[in-house]
Parts: C-alpha cells; sequence; structure tokens
C-alpha cells in the first residue's frame, strides 16, 4: 500500500497549577509514584490505547487511591456520573466501615471502585426504567482520572463513571461517548491502513476543546430577580440604552473583580487537572469567556463539567452568580459553548492538519471529505444534537450561527475541494507575511484562510469548531453525535476506497481510486459549504435553494433522533440501541416542555405579583397628579395621554397574563404533542405577557419597577 512519512504534529501542553496548589488528579505523577510500574503502565495503556483494563489491578489502584485522597483530607468517595439531566451526580460514601468487635477501619476496595449502585428510577428514563423498577449501575471509566473536589473543608474523593441500568442500557451522556469514540477509532484505522501510515499507531483518538461563555452578575442583584434564580434567564427586561453597540467590551480591560475572580477559578481548575489557557471579556456587558487547550474527547467532557461548577462555585465567594445560559438577556448577545473537534493518533499525529502539502496529501483529503459528508448527509442529526430550550433563544440571533448547518473552509481548502472535484492539480499557499508599514514593527505570518464566526462549523486550522452547541449544554451529547456521523463517514469512505482500489493496487492505482471516490463525494456534498455570512437572509435563500434543512425550533430538530435512519446508524455503530435512543428523544422533549413551562409560571408569577401592582401604583399616582391639575385649571393633556397607554398597557398585561395561564393549562399529550403545544401557544403568550411588561417598565417610576433592571444588573457596577 502507499505510504507517506508524516511527522507529528506539536502538541499544546496543559498549564502547570499554581505552585501553591497541590494536584487533585489522581493522574500522571501522582500515579506514577503510587502505583507499582507494571500497574501504572497497564492503566495508562487503558488511557491512551482504549485497551480494555485488567480487573486484578483494581485492588491495588483502590488501595493507593484511598491513601492519595485521605492525605488530602477526604472523609468519603463517590461515583461521579452523568445522568440524563445534562448535570452531574453523585452518592458520597464514607471510607470509615465499622468492625464487628468494635472500632472502624478505612476501607476502599478494587470492586468498590469498579462498581456503584444507585437508584436509577429516580433520574429521566425515558421508559427504560419503571419507579418500581430502582436498580442502576454506575462502573468506573478508567480514561478520565480521578479527582477530588472540595467545598470550604470538605474534600470528596471523585471517580468518573458510566451510568446504566440493571438491564445494562445506557442511563447517561458518557456510556454512549466512549462508545462513539470507539467507532471513530475503528473507521478512522480502516483509513491508516488503506494508506499504509498506520505503522506504529495502535489507537486514533476524538480530541475535544470546549470554549466557555458566561454572563457575572452580581448576587445580591440576582437574589431580586425570580427569573434569573429561577430560570437563569430573565424573562422580562427593557433594554438598556447602551448595550454591545459601541463594542467596547469585547477583549477589553478585565474589571478587577473579574480577574479576581478568574484567577482563583483558574488555580482550582488547574489542580483539578483543567487545561486552562484563556481568558477575556466577551461582546456583551457581563459577559467573559474561558478557553481550555485540547485534550482527549472522553477527559475534555468531563472537565467541562467540571467547569462549569467550578466557575459557579467560585463566584460565590467574589459576591457573583456565574449565568451559563444561552440567552440570560435579551437584545445583547448570548453564550455558547464552541467544541472544538479534531482527530489524533497515540503516536500525536494530528490528522485534521493540512500542513503545507494540503493538495497532494491525500490522506488529510480523505479524512476532510468524510467530514464533509459526515455535516451533509446528517444535518438533521447534527442540528438535533444542539437542541434545548435555552438554544432556542440564541440559534440565528446575531451573535450566533444560524440553525443552518453549514461548514466554513476557508480560501485553501475550499482551493483543495475544487482541485478534488475537477480533477486539475493545485498548489497549496505558501505562508506569507504581512507588511504593517512601520519600520519598527515586524512583518508578521498570514494565515492561509480568515475565520468565519457565523458558521456553525468551522474549519479553524487543524480542527473544526462546532459553534452551536450551548453554554449550559453538556458537551458529551454532540461529541458523541459529531463521533457517530463522521465513524460513518469514514466507514463509508474507507469501503468505496478499497472496492475502487481492487486487491494489492498499484500506488497509480490506488491513487487514481481515492481521486475518484473523493472528487464524487464533493461533487454530492460541498452544498454545505458556505464561507459567506450565515448572519444573513441572503444566506437563508440560499440555503434553501441548496436543499439544506433549516429547523429553527428544538420542536422542529428532536424528531430525527426517532427516525429509522438514525435508529439504524448508531445501532450499527454500537453507540445507542433503539431502546436507548428513543429514551433520548423523550427526555429531551420532556426536558424541552418542562423547562419553557417553568418559565411560563414563573413569568405569570411576576407578572401578577409584581409587574401588575408597580403598574396600578403608578397608574393610581398618575391618575392623582392628572385630577389635580385638571382641579386646578392648568391644562394636562399630555399627562392624560400617557395615563390613557399606561392604563390601556395594564389592560392588555391583564389580558396576556390570563392567556399565559390558560396555554399553561392546555399542555398535555405525548411528549412530541405536549413540546408542540408549547411551541405553538405558550411560547407566543410569553413574547406577548413580556411586551406589556418591557414596555411598563419604561414608563413608570424607577422606584416603583419591583426588580433590578438591565441597567443595574449590566451597567452600573464594574
Amino acid at each position: 500500500m502507499p505510504m507517506t512519512t508524516r511527522k507529528p504534529t506539536t502538541m499544546t501542553t496543559t498549564p502547570r497549577a499554581s505552585q501553591h496548589f497541590a494536584s487533585l488528579t489522581f493522574s500522571g505523577d501522582v500515579m506514577l509514584k503510587r502505583l507499582p510500574s507494571n500497574v501504572s503502565m497497564l492503566l495508562q495503556r487503558t488511557t491512551k490505547q482504549g485497551l480494555s483494563l485488567d480487573p486484578a489491578i483494581a485492588n491495588t489502584v483502590a488501595t493507593a487511591m484511598k491513601e492519595w485522597a485521605l492525605e488530602h483530607g477526604a472523609t468519603h468517595y463517590c461515583h461521579w456520573f452523568q445522568p440524563l439531566t445534562g448535570q452531574t451526580a453523585e452518592k458520597h460514601d464514607a471510607f470509615l466501615s465499622p468492625l464487628n468487635e468494635g472500632g472502624a477501619i478505612e476501607k476502599f476496595s478494587g470492586s468498590a471502585l469498579i462498581q456503584g449502585e444507585p437508584d436509577a428510577s429516580s433520574f429521566p428514563h425515558g421508559g427504560i426504567r419503571d419507579t418500581y423498577e430502582a436498580r442502576g449501575y454506575t462502573a468506573w471509566d478508567p480514561t478520565s482520572p480521578a479527582f477530588i473536589l472540595k467545598s470550604g473543608d470538605v474534600a470528596t474523593l471523585c471517580i468518573p463513571t458510566v451510568f446504566v441500568s440493571w438491564t445494562g442500557e445506557a442511563l447517561d451522556t458518557k456510556t454512549p461517548l466512549l462508545r462513539s469514540i470507539s467507532a471513530v477509532n475503528t473507521q478512522a484505522m480502516r483509513i491508516l491502513k488503506l494508506f499504509g501510515t498506520d505503522n506504529g499507531v495502535q489507537h486514533v483518538s476524538a480530541t475535544l476543546g470546549c470554549e466557555q461563555e458566561y454572563f457575572l452578575i452580581d448576587s445580591d442583584l440576582v437574589a431580586e430577580r425570580d427569573d434569573l434564580t429561577i430560570c437563569g434567564r430573565t424573562v422580562m427586561g427593557s433594554p438598556p440604552p447602551k448595550g454591545q453597540q459601541l463594542e467596547d467590551h469585547y477583549f477589553g480591560s478585565i474589571p478587577q473583580r473579574v480577574l479576581a475572580y478568574m484567577a482563583d477559578s483558574e488555580d482550582q481548575l488547574f489542580a483539578l487537572g483543567v487545561p486552562v489557557k484563556t481568558r477575556h471579556n466577551e461582546v456583551a456587558p457581563r459577559q467573559y469567556e474561558l478557553a481550555p487547550t485540547f485534550e482527549l474527547a472522553n477527559v475534555a467532557c468531563d472537565h467541562q463539567m467540571l467547569t462549569m461548577h467550578v466557575l459557579r462555585s467560585v463566584a460565590q465567594s467574589h459576591g457573583f452568580t456565574a449565568i451559563l445560559h444561552e440567552k440570560p438577556f435579551a437584545r445583547v448577545n448570548g453564550s455558547g459553548k464552541h467544541n472544538n473537534w479534531s482527530i489524533s493518533t497515540d503516536t500525536g499525529i494530528n490528522l485534521l492538519d493540512p500542513r503545507d502539502d494540503a493538495h497532494t496529501n491525500l490522506e488529510f483529503a480523505t479524512f476532510l471529505t468524510a467530514v464533509i459528508r459526515a455535516v451533509d448527509s446528517h444535518a438533521l442529526l447534527l442540528r438535533a444534537s444542539i437542541a434545548s430550550a435555552h438554544n432556542d433563544h440564541r440559534l440565528g440571533a446575531n451573535e450566533a450561527p444560524p440553525a443552518i448547518m453549514s461548514i466554513y473552509l476557508g480560501d485553501m481548502l475550499t482551493g483543495l475541494i475544487d482541485t478534488l472535484e475537477s480533477g486539475k492539480s493545485g498548489k497549496t499557499p505558501k505562508s506569507a507575511e504581512m507588511d504593517l508599514g512601520a519600520t519598527t514593527l515586524p512583518n508578521i505570518p498570514k494565515h492561509s484562510s480568515d475565520r468565519n464566526r457565523t458558521s456553525p462549523f468551522a474549519f479553524t486550522g487543524n480542527k473544526f469548531e462546532f459553534r452551536a452547541v450551548g453554554s449550559s449544554a453538556n458537551c458529551a451529547w454532540p461529541a458523541t453525535v459529531l463521533n457517530t456521523i463522521i465513524a460513518e463517514s469514514f466507514d463509508w469512505v474507507a469501503t468505496e476506497i478499497a472496492k475502487a482500489a481492487g486487491k494489492g493496487p498499484t500506488a497509480a492505482k490506488f491513487e487514481t481510486a481515492v481521486r475518484s471516490v473523493l472528487r464524487d463525494v464533493v461533487k454530492k456534498h460541498r452544498r454545505v459549504c458556505f464561507d459567506g455570512d450565515g448572519y444573513g437572509e441572503a444566506w437563508h435563500k440560499e440555503a434553501a435553494k441548496r436543499g439544506l434543512p433549516n429547523l429553527r425550533s428544538t420542536v422542529e430538530a428532536l424528531p430525527s433522533l426517532d427516525s429509522k435512519e438514525t435508529k439504524a446508524l448508531f445501532a450499527k455503530y454500537e453507540v445507542l440501541n433503539a431502546r436507548e435512543l428513543h429514551a433520548r428523544y423523550e427526555v429531551q422533549l420532556e426536558q424541552y416542555t418542562k423547562l419553557v413551562v417553568i418559565e411560563a409560571k414563573t413569568m405569570l408569577s411576576m407578572g401578577r405579583t409584581q409587574v401588575l401592582p408597580a403598574a396600578i401604583r403608578a397608574q393610581s399616582e398618575l391618575a392623582d397628579a392628572v385630577g389635580g391639575t385638571i382641579a386646578a385649571g392648568v391644562d394636562c393633556a399630555d399627562s392624560m395621554v400617557a395615563l390613557k397607554a399606561l392604563v390601556g398597557e395594564v389592560t392588555l398585561l391583564r389580558k396576556a397574563l390570563a392567556e399565559l395561564e390558560t396555554t399553561i393549562k392546555g399542555v398535555s399529550g405525548s411528549a412530541l404533542a405536549s413540546a408542540q403545544s408549547v411551541r405553538a401557544t405558550v411560547v407566543p403568550a410569553m413574547e406577548r405577557v413580556r411586551s406589556s411588561c418591557d414596555f411598563i417598565e419604561t414608563q413608570i417610576p424607577a422606584d416603583l419597577w419591583p426588580m433590578p433592571t438591565y441597567v443595574d444588573m449590566l451597567l452600573m457596577r464594574s
């Protein structure tokens, strides 16, 4: 088979924790010091090569883990898992066990490390478990390091695990993620073997780096807003006179309080092994971003859940509330969680790095075109992977990519697929330099392609950035879907190349076969590639002409999870069986309905108990003023107009609140029917209530408005 010589891609290293923080993860140097060399080697092989763990080493690992945890003050351990709530879960057990003859012993066995038994009926399960069928299991995931989580003076050893039912069906996000990672490995290795470049490669891993956007709002102000406290977003609020229109917050000087919070968060994340790299102001006032370097996808997803936990918990000690909702404030930027995805070999090769020979590197072109095919062939499924009630407020808005799944390639890779489609030869542009026009300034290298922040799936040098993922999401599910559809595409491409090349092909015949397959893929699927303005209405029209789906809401997107095609896909690559997949479809529909209804009930309460009373008081004060002015014989036509407008809006608000209550009561039926009802009736009713509340806020005295305003929360404090 043809062979090419490749050099490992330089990998970014994990930042070292601050010197005054000891490592709180059972990995790396900690593992090497505390485990016999053979045990450490076996455990690292499991982590790096995806091989099965030898159960015989469990007791040795458990003992070392326990001793390390005790030295750090831990009194309990827990299996840390990720149920279908989108959050994490844990049940703490003490190391201390009583003895029959009296006294107690600190005990932690290999069996306790490997398996736990939580109640499986009280978590979302989509019909897999009934209330009376309570047994479930957690099982140790040795590919993700255990860690010690501290809360004040309390320390707990947390062991990342999967969570399955008594029947063995997955009830979590980690199990299908691990399965999808295996699928990517299997199919990527097939391509490497076809090209003869698998020498020394034992495993191909999906890698991930998850950026995190968030808002920091003063806790005392949040406490005065029921919507932020209960829902994580404001269901009403008039826009401030100054938002982000001056574009002065983005990358601006970080306020001192915020910088102290960021540094504190980073210290804790470093200690937990999270490779935090970047921090900065985001576009909206009081919005910020944190970004790590990339890691193996499973570890990156665990670390992302830890990142959200740390951001929230540290904020409390700085007088902030960290808000991770996708759209906490209307009319300003929402928050996303850009998932930077790639694939790398265990020998250090990034298979999506085009390097300097992109136009002649057919192996890279094969992986690239397979990704293009995956996004186009499974656009509905990819859209469903980021669907949620929260993200509906953000997708398609002026700071987020649209709900149309498209790929940004940039000039260099667009040139590459042009040559593949035409069959003509091409050259990879050499790196250019920019002369900045001042003798005191150096020439700087110019990248071969621009960046496009309007694209939901953009190539950014040596990875794809899935920008459409929401800021509060557990990124394991989008990663699972992405891994699965790309594994299918790798499989298809590898099969077609092998078929076209035949047995024992010459180098020339093999190259001809590869180019033929890739040309067909590009011709059929390049419609999904778009490098222009994804925010513009013109793209929506163009996408419709190309036949690309545009599912604007969660309710439109989720049914693709329950299709025959999706079931067959997940079953073929052993990521989810039909019951497991249907369960996720049911759970996500139910969560959508419940979240929107909770928001609607919160809005109903705030409207009736806070906004209406304030408006009526303002109406009464204004009426008294108008009456007194008229009694004095002074013209007050303008005040009368204002009074009539306020009275009219109060009447509209009463009517809108009554309609909202009626729509909430009308939600019933199956999971899909309920979600459809919510989308069709409750959401529009909420918009009408908000319109009245926001108008009233602008018409009544500030001292009568019963809650902190957008100005108070976003502009008045630093």
